[in-house]
């Protein structure tokens, strides 16, 4: 039996998606070996990653002048690999939101110059930047933003502003696939693979061509976004089976009626877990501003510490896993990736009435 996996990542996949694995993983359409074992040159595995890309493509409307790179190393080493494609001798401008952004700056320091433009650290991380906050610099070669803190809980919903010319780039690894955006606002989104794409491993990177070719010249060719452009994500072997993977998963999505489809069915889980937090009388906090809750991460704070312990060894009971927060924030954390499914959340949010019902 498969237990409700609460995981931030890698996270729960689409049980169908899993299914199919299982049944292509000895023979992919009677080739008589694994797409694993394929040559990634050859006319097979061709077909599948350009499928793969056209079928992201048309879930998400990215618009022909963007390239879509396969890429691995996972969102970490695009903290030091976009400011080594974009910052061309320039400065960069970070808003930082929670440990995710905080990071991509830190690692971007390294590489050359960048500024904090906003910051919400002085209240916790517990909620997004309001314009009147952000001072952005006109002349910055990029904007960074992390629109969903996978730790922390919080999701931008309205985005940032930069001035005119100043191209938006954002890491998504945590919400990427879970509601329709609007790629053309973006110059460059990255996401790591192991939360709503697939397995850990993999990097997708959407990018806007005019940001292409300013990769300073100490970059390696294998980190320089042009050069993987041009050779269609494979001057080396790519993660191949996480792009077959990423496939599955896409044709799943697209099968459930694609993005929007989507987002109404998680905004019902986030819904009912938020309600079962606000209604607990206080046993159960979320330490958000409402306006900027995650749909994907959802952290919570029992009132007191001391039952965590019990908590936990009672949902493990329930099969219910993953639930322990981040170490850097504590408490509890629930993660509502898009192959979680309702029933899930319903059994979640049954064991915590109870466990309060108990315990209060």
């Amino acid at each position: 039996m498969r237990i409700f996996n609460f995981s931030a990542g890698p996270a729960v996949l689409p049980t169908p998606v899993l299914e199919q694995v299982r049944d292509e993983l000895l023979d992919w359409h009677g080739r008589g070996m694994s797409i694993m074992e394929m040559s990634h040159r050859g006319k097979d595995f061709t077909g599948v990653i350009e499928e793969v890309e056209a079928d992201l493509r048309e879930l998400m409307g990215i618009p022909a002048n963007y390239k879509v790179l396969f890429l691995q190393g996972g969102a970490t080493q695009q903290f030091a690999q976009i400011p080594m494609n974009l910052l061309a001798g320039r400065s960069a401008d970070y808003v930082l939101t929670g440990s995710w952004s905080k990071k991509a700056y830190k690692e971007a320091q390294r590489i050359g110059d960048v500024r904090v433009a906003g910051s919400t650290e002085a209240d916790r991380f517990t909620r997004a930047p309001r314009a009147d906050e952000l001072q952005f610099d006109p002349r910055a070669a990029y904007a960074h933003i992390c629109t969903n803190e996978t730790i922390h809980g919080v999701e931008m919903f309205e985005l940032p502003e930069p001035p005119a010319g100043v191209p938006l780039v954002a890491d998504m690894s945590s919400h990427i696939l879970s509601r329709p955006m609007d790629v053309s606002r973006y110059g460059l989104i990255y996401a790591g693979a192991q939360k709503n794409i697939g397995p850990a491993g993999l990097v997708i990177v959407i990018v806007r061509e005019d940001l292409l070719g300013k990769a300073l010249p100490t970059t390696p060719s294998v980190m320089d976004f042009a050069t993987m452009a041009e050779h269609g994500s494979m001057l080396n072997t790519p993660p191949t089976f996480g792009i077959y993977l990423a496939g599955l998963v896409f044709k799943n999505l697209k099968a459930q009626g694609g993005l929007a489809a989507v987002e109404e069915a998680n905004i019902a889980k986030a819904n009912l877990l938020y309600s079962a937090i606000d209604g607990s009388g206080g046993f159960y906090v979320n330490p958000v501003e409402v306006a900027s809750r995650s749909r994907m991460n959802v952290p919570f704070t029992l009132a007191d510490p001391a039952l965590d312990a019990d908590f936990l060894a009672e949902a493990a009971a329930r099969q219910l896993s993953g639930l322990k927060g981040h170490k850097s924030v504590g408490g509890m954390r629930a993660s509502l990736y898009n192959a979680m499914t309702i029933a899930g959340v319903e059994a979640l949010v049954d064991l915590m009435q109870d466990f309060a019902a108990r315990k209060a």
